[in-house]
């Protein structure tokens, strides 16, 4: 029988103009839903569309070949996936791209990830598994060799001691951080999360069937957790902190006063574990410092501790990171994984052994990227400094900058109409001057937008100067 859907799903990013308007769609429960042919008009707000949709019960129609029966097909998700709003970072990266591809100059800001190649000593390493064989299933929990290598660095670096039994090496540090939270949470916990928090970390614990508790932060304390906040947020349904030190996206660097501060808080709630995530750690601006939550007094026991390649070593198209952690946590993680993706690529973890054996924290390779984003920092930090109306902390580490343009809220541009949202801003951004930011709503803070600094200098001041130039607009309803 030939089976063909009568809906169709396919979205165009032609326009720039209308990119993050939400396109009208029709849909009823009896059972049909209607796209427009070229939907043109994406949204961010768009991006919940599905949401909507699932309010009824749809279903397509599929007829048999002799043309006589009609088959109804179930088309309603599960629960926990409408729960779930996609993610605005990887759907604005992936709309830039296509409008860059299209021949549009949108300068892209929105993506986390560098813009270094991967090292050649690691790519070396990757190359050469491939022409040695080393092509074949490895371990679940990731081969001797890597989890040794990861024990090894963690003790070095990071003053904490693991066996290679708690150590579990996944595809990329975003299913680490998922297997946690499926291991560890039940349906009525709470997951406590400082705002900014990186956009998956609210969504994977609903994932958990777990409740997001979200706990905002002020620019004026670095978006650094205040202990009194979190005290009062503290109760028995409290199951799991999660800090991002350095972090995405605002580059705060937690102090290890503070880290010790909330730690006191965490030992007097017997079910509360603290998912430490590192990802960052080497991309850190001195004087400030990295330290690991499990290596506070009585942490260790609490602490999952998630780190990966990604970042600091640019390879994020490789998918390698890792969990640390209590036997007990890690076993669990490892039989969740055993049933979904299996172990990661026997090629990204011989890569990952050549990385950690670059020397302390990255050595010199490691070394040169950080310098070259601090200096990037420091461009950006002079350039938003001198316009009018914007607010900033100094990111400590990471490659962001989270800056308050809240200040032109409720001016209108001529031709384009309000800004009246981090949202409406960013689309008159990428309107006005072809440069594509994150809003700060998928952050948690509407006041913000996102600039992801991995890009080279030569772009930045370019950005830099579309930006300015498309605030000036606005310049006059702000306040001087």
């Amino acid at each position: 029988m030939t089976v063909s859907l009568r809906s169709s799903t396919c979205i165009s990013r032609a326009s720039v103009g209308h990119l993050f308007q939400r396109p009208k769609l029709a849909y009823d429960c009896s059972g049909s839903v209607s796209f427009p042919s070229r939907p043109h008009n994406l949204s961010f707000k768009y991006l919940e569309i599905t949401r909507q949709v699932q309010l009824c019960r749809t279903s397509a129609m599929a007829k048999a070949e002799s043309g006589i029966e009609e088959i109804g097909v179930d088309l309603s998700l599960s629960p926990r996936v409408n729960s779930v709003k996609p993610s605005k970072t990887v759907a604005i990266t992936d709309q830039a791209t296509a409008l860059l591809q299209a021949g549009v100059p949108v300068i892209r800001l929105a993506a986390g990830e560098p813009d270094f190649d991967t090292p050649t000593p690691i790519a070396e390493a990757g190359i050469n598994a491939i022409r040695e064989g080393y092509t074949r299933y490895t371990p679940n929990a990731g081969t001797q060799e890597l989890r040794s290598a990861i024990c090894h660095k963690l003790k070095e670096e990071n003053g904490l001691t693991y066996t290679p039994d708690q150590i579990l090496v996944s595809n990329g540090a975003k299913q680490s951080i998922l297997q946690a939270l499926l291991a560890v949470c039940s349906p009525g916990d709470e997951v406590i999360i400082p705002a900014p928090f990186w956009v998956s970390y609210p969504e994977m614990a609903r994932l958990a069937d777990a409740t997001p508790v979200i706990l905002p932060t002020r620019i004026s304390d670095n978006f650094l957790l205040d202990p009194k906040l979190l005290r009062s947020k503290l109760s028995d349904k409290s199951r799991l902190l999660i800090l991002c030190s350095p972090s995405n996206p605002t580059g705060s660097v937690y102090p290890k006063e503070l880290l010790e501060e909330i730690a006191e808080m965490v030992a007097k709630h017997p079910r509360l574990l603290v998912l430490s995530d590192e990802m960052y750690e080497h991309i850190i601006y001195s004087p400030a410092t990295h330290t690991s939550f499990a290596s506070l007094p009585g942490m260790w026991e609490r602490t999952l501790t998630v780190n990966g390649f990604s970042k600091a070593f640019a390879m994020t198209g490789w998918r390698l990171g890792y969990l640390a952690g209590p036997k007990h946590f890690v076993s669990a993680c490892n039989k969740i994984q055993s049933q979904f993706t299996s172990g990661a690529s026997s090629i990204s973890q011989k890569a990952g052994v050549a990385a950690l054996g670059l020397g302390y924290a990255g050595g010199e390779e490691v070394s040169k990227m950080v310098k070259a984003f601090r200096e990037r920092r420091d461009f950006l930090i002079k350039s938003f400094g001198e316009m009018q109306g914007v607010k900033m902390s100094e990111p400590q580490g990471a490659f962001y900058l989270f800056i308050d343009l809240s200040s032109y809220y409720g001016t209108k541009a001529e031709g384009f109409g309000a800004i009246e949202d981090s949202e409406s801003l960013c689309r008159y951004l990428l309107d006005e001057g072809q440069v594509a930011l994150v809003p700060g709503d998928a952050f948690g803070d509407d006041s913000c937008v996102r600039i992801s600094y991995a890009a080279s200098l030569t772009t930045l001041q370019a950005a830099v100067e579309r930006i300015k130039n498309a605030l000036a607009a606005l310049r006059s309803a702000v306040p001087v």
